[in-house]
């Protein structure tokens, strides 16, 4: 029987070897520090001081028992793993390797056995996460009133965790770059303005804003294009926030906010805005959506829906078919979270009646947000653990860092649709080019 030493060493060399196999095979740009603090290259030509680390070999004996990607996202959570050297998101592209997958899968048999001989019964790290959704985090049996637990998860966590990495009127979707070396703030003003671009919005307009965040939109549409704006959200936290920047700014009369489920809306408004919404609302539930807005959108109004999406596949049975990835988002970040494809999106409008006008993909300027968002939380890591913990802090930003990489390569998408409630054969009273869009008006301020 090997002595508690001898068996360490042993696991030692066979991780060495194994990353020395891996190196020859991948020739990536990074190394493994082991806990003994020896560093392995995984390629002929590393990056210096990019590394990931192992913390001990317990991590390697819980990955050979729960090869998940549960498990991975849990012992990074954990710091039994973590990287060093950049940041997150220049590390995830630094470590990408074509045929990752493959590789793993044609390591010498003998080499599996000694992995497993040597490290199968290794003690495991503690992973046991206490951060996940407690209920049906993936909404395909939701009820209304599980509309609210779901948003209160992902939002209530604190206003001043979000304030370390969104902008100053705290918007959190996509940016809107007309120079990709633009500010986040700037990008984010441009977004707020097209936004009012495409809704044509005309002074004393009524403006319904569904999931209306932190109050951005319907501040800056009240102020700006002079309209008389409301918004719901299902957060008390984001609810307190807007409510506070109405006051300030004067525009009490103006604007206002409520807690309030889409279901429950009533009113009319000439122009409605879904900003980051529909993925909230589940893909069985966005015809009932559509049929709401339709419902208060006045005849001859606009709606413009601003919602990430997936890629099509060639079957439904396929597009349904949930990836590890999308999992761990829902238990994790954003229960209830489902994300369509921008056909059947459109399909849903058209079904209720509205009439598309214009699909715009701003996937590379949603990639670009998520990168600012992501590297401005790791610049304030400090804060957000004080804030959320370090455990939660290592989940948001590995989140924020993989969305962006989805975004880059192409897996998640993002597209702004606009439509009308057409009540009458004829014109549909829609400019005749884009050119609105690019070269507007000047600013009209509220009366």
């Amino acid at each position: 029987m090997l002595s508690k030493v001898e068996r360490r060493a042993r696991q030692l060399a066979t991780a060495k070897e194994l990353f020395r196999v891996l190196a020859e095979k991948l020739d990536s740009r990074i190394s493994i520090r082991l806990w003994d603090g020896d560093v392995v290259p995984l390629g002929h030509d590393p990056l210096p001081g990019y590394e990931l680390s192992i913390a001990g070999p317990g991590v390697i004996g819980s990955l050979i028992r729960r090869p998940t990607a549960e498990n991975l996202l849990c012992q990074y959570a954990r710091g039994n793993i973590d990287f060093h050297g950049g940041n997150l998101v220049s590390f995830m592209r630094t470590m990408r390797v074509k045929g990752a997958k493959r590789t793993s899968r044609s390591l010498p048999k003998s080499l599996l056995v000694r992995l497993a001989f040597n490290f199968g019964l290794s003690r495991d790290m503690n992973v046991k996460s206490q951060l996940r959704f407690d209920g049906d985090d993936t909404g395909h049996q939701r009820k209304q009133i599980d509309n609210r637990e779901f948003i209160q998860f992902h939002y209530d966590i604190s206003n001043d965790f979000y304030k370390l990495f969104l902008d100053d009127e705290m918007v959190y979707s996509c940016g809107y770059f007309r120079d990709w070396n633009e500010t986040l703030e700037q990008a984010q003003q441009n977004k707020l303005d097209m936004i009012c671009r495409k809704l044509q919005l005309q002074p004393n307009d009524r403006l319904l804003d569904i999931g209306c965040g932190w109050g951005a939109l319907i501040c800056h549409a009240a102020e700006h294009y002079g309209v008389k704006a409301h918004g719901i959200t299902l957060s008390d936290a984001q609810l307190e926030v807007t409510q506070e920047k109405i006051a300030r700014r004067g525009l009490t009369g103006r604007v206002t906010a409520a807690i309030c489920d889409y279901n429950d809306l009533q009113g009319t408004f000439d122009k409605v805005a879904s900003i980051g919404m529909a993925e909230h609302v589940g893909i069985a539930n966005l015809p009932k959506y559509m049929q709401k807005v339709r419902s208060v959108l006045a005849p001859g109004g606009l709606f413009l829906n601003h919602a990430i999406t997936r890629p099509a596949k060639s079957s439904p049975k396929a597009f349904r078919r949930n990836s590890p990835e999308r999992r761990l988002l829902t238990k994790y970040i954003f229960p209830g979270g489902e994300l369509d494809h921008q056909g059947h999106v459109v399909d849903c409008m058209e079904f209720t009646g509205l009439e598309v006008h214009d699909v715009e993909g701003w996937r590379d300027h949603y990639g670009l947000t998520c990168e600012h968002w992501a590297n401005r939380l790791q610049a304030n890591r400090d804060e957000a653990i004080q804030l959320i913990g370090e455990e939660k802090y290592r989940m948001w930003l590995l989140y924020l860092a993989g969305v962006c990489m989805a975004l880059t390569d192409g897996t998640a998408r993002i597209f702004q649709t606009v439509a009308s409630n057409q009540f009458k054969k004829g014109h549909s009273g829609m400019p005749p080019t884009r050119e609105h869009l690019y070269t507007p008006e000047p600013r009209r301020r509220a009366a």
